[in-house]
């Protein structure tokens, strides 16, 4: 049995971290313990409004001008939800980088490099417009800013763009466009530049989806910043949970509801979300949680496991005339069992060379050369293929070499239907990115159409996507639910959140401003929210051709 580590706080310290005397020290009734537990927005909303004697404020005037420069920074790239006690090592990617841009705006350095990877990961569209005027500041300050970005709001605010391509993997590399904005719009070539054209969209659906007519109903929820929140999660349909960083998004859907529904199906153990009470469990049959954790954390994890087609293959290599005249069975094509592997490696195709005072390096196994098997084994060939050929296929190449078997055809084919064609099939998992990781399992659900009335959490599945994969991977979301099933996603992009069938979003702000619900609905409903930062941005997006 697997026990969770129990903590409690310091019996001295009662949590603070501080010796007792240091809370003795009080500014305008505040000392440093409570002052530490406020938001960043409340924070700068305190320092604004202490009333200091002559003497005092003489004393303080050049720290009090530099803690209201440094929390103002802390505003503008909208992390005023966050507390300024909170550990670093519990932010988000996001999160940790826009802290590291707030720092320094505070530099006003001239002539530095600035690069930044996505930084709009987990940002309303409100705060994106904020993002690019902060990142444009740095710019006509004398400095370079070089962005990897999807989002569309992003790309309008640069100078200039350039894409790479045409395509992923293998097929991409390739330098397709780099010119000033509207060169790069007007370019015939790049797949970016038609979106941004118009000439291809993610198109609204015409109908939305009714559900099922069952909910699951949660009361009072009271999580963080959730106001004691009665909310209904609608079955059989396309959920996006919306709303500002911090409103209570992830708390709601991944704390709450996911692991009290995970807790009742016995799949995951977690602390649960504080809540008074929930319904309508009985109305699912399973609940997975589909994120961008690795699929794998050993190099043996690849594609073709995970989606269990290896079993195909290596069934396809044991029935070959000479497989069979030497007495190989599929096992022996494994490289996860002893047999047909390679001794030396284990099947890895790498030795691992331990360093005292580095990394441990990996080299090629000196005797299989890296191909994983033993020599019997390689000599086999299916179609003129040894099974170290056909890992190191890609996917859409496998797809076409193994037209003949429609069940492993079937499964190749989601592969290329979520834009992971690229991939080898032997591809170590570790290699894999989380949003190429995330599609993975989104294919391997697929592959059971006998799913029905399971609940999919997702959390931002979008993160890192060109649009053009975004619309590969809402057709699979589709599918799941067209099969029966319901999908919650916690979401930002907005040609995501304008196909849902039902929003929840949440707000109006972030932090102690947030964790209510301020309107929930079709996106058309949505959109007639005045109150709702979301349902701002939804109606040019929901016109119809």
């Amino acid at each position: 049995m697997n026990l969770i580590p129990a903590f409690m706080d310091c019996p001295t310290c009662k949590g603070t971290r501080l010796r007792p005397d240091a809370g003795y020290v009080k500014i305008a009734g505040m000392d440093i313990h409570k002052l530490s537990d406020l938001t960043i927005e409340a924070a700068a909303a305190w320092v604004t409004a202490l009333s200091l004697s002559p003497y005092e404020e003489q004393i303080a005037r050049d720290i009090i001008r530099q803690l209201t420069a440094k929390l103002g920074f802390l505003l503008r790239v909208g992390l005023g939800y966050l507390t300024l006690s909170r550990q670093t090592r519990t932010l988000s990617g996001g999160e940790a980088q826009r802290a590291a841009l707030a720092n320094q705006l505070g530099a006003r350095l001239v002539g530095t490099l600035y690069v930044l990877d996505e930084p709009t990961i987990g940002l309303h569209p409100r705060d994106t417009a904020t993002l690019a005027g902060i990142l444009r500041e740095l710019a006509d300050q004398g400095n370079t800013v070089v962005v990897v970005e999807h989002d569309r709001q992003m790309m309008l605010a640069a100078d200039y763009l350039v894409e790479l391509g045409p395509f992923s993997g293998e097929k991409g590399g390739e330098v397709i466009c780099a010119a000033p904005q509207q060169e790069f719009i007007a370019d015939r070539r790049s797949i970016t530049a038609r979106y941004l054209r118009g000439e291809d969209e993610i198109s609204v659906p015409r109908l939305r989806r009714s559900g099922n007519g069952y909910f699951i109903a949660i009361a009072c929820a009271c999580e963080n910043n959730l106001k004691d929140i009665f909310v209904k999660f609608p079955l059989g349909m396309l959920v996006c949970v919306t709303g500002v960083s911090g409103s209570g998004k992830s708390t709601l859907v991944e704390d709450t509801l996911y692991r009290a529904v995970a807790r009742a199906f016995r799949v995951e153990s977690l602390p649960i979300g504080k809540f008074r009470a929930i319904k309508g469990i009985e109305h699912l049959t399973g609940i997975k949680l589909i994120d961008q954790e690795p699929i794998g954390r050993t190099p043996r994890s690849n594609p073709i496991t995970y989606l269990k087609a290896f079993d195909e293959v290596r069934s396809l290599f044991a029935s070959e005339r000479d497989a069979l005249r030497r007495g190989l069975t599929p096992g022996h094509f494994s490289f996860n069992t002893t047999g047909g592997r390679c001794d030396r490696c284990e099947g890895s195709g790498v030795e691992k060379l331990e360093m005292y005072f580095f990394e441990d390096i990996y080299a090629t196994c000196e005797a299989c050369d890296g191909k994983r098997f033993k020599p019997d084994v390689l000599s086999i060939r299916y179609r003129g293929k040894t099974i170290h050929d056909v890992l190191q296929m890609t996917a859409e190449e496998a797809l076409g070499f193994f037209s003949g078997s429609p069940k492993l055809s079937e499964k190749l084919h989601l592969l290329s239907s979520i834009g992971l064609g690229y991939l080898r099939l032997g591809q170590s998992a570790t290699t894999l990115s989380g949003g190429e990781a995330q599609r993975l399992k989104i294919a391997a659900e697929l592959k059971d159409s006998s799913a029905k009335n399971v609940l999919y959490i997702m959390d931002e599945p979008t993160t890192g996507l060109h649009v053009d994969d975004i619309k590969k991977l809402l057709a699979m979301l589709q599918k799941l639910v067209n099969s029966g099933n319901t999908v919650v996603m916690v979401e930002h992009n907005l040609d995501v959140i304008k196909c849902a069938d039902w929003i929840i979003d949440l707000g109006p702000e972030g932090g102690a401003a947030g964790g209510q619900i301020v309107a929930e609905g079709r996106p058309e409903q949505v959109a007639k929210v005045a109150a709702s930062h979301t349902g701002r941005f939804l109606p040019p997006l929901l016109a119809y051709e």
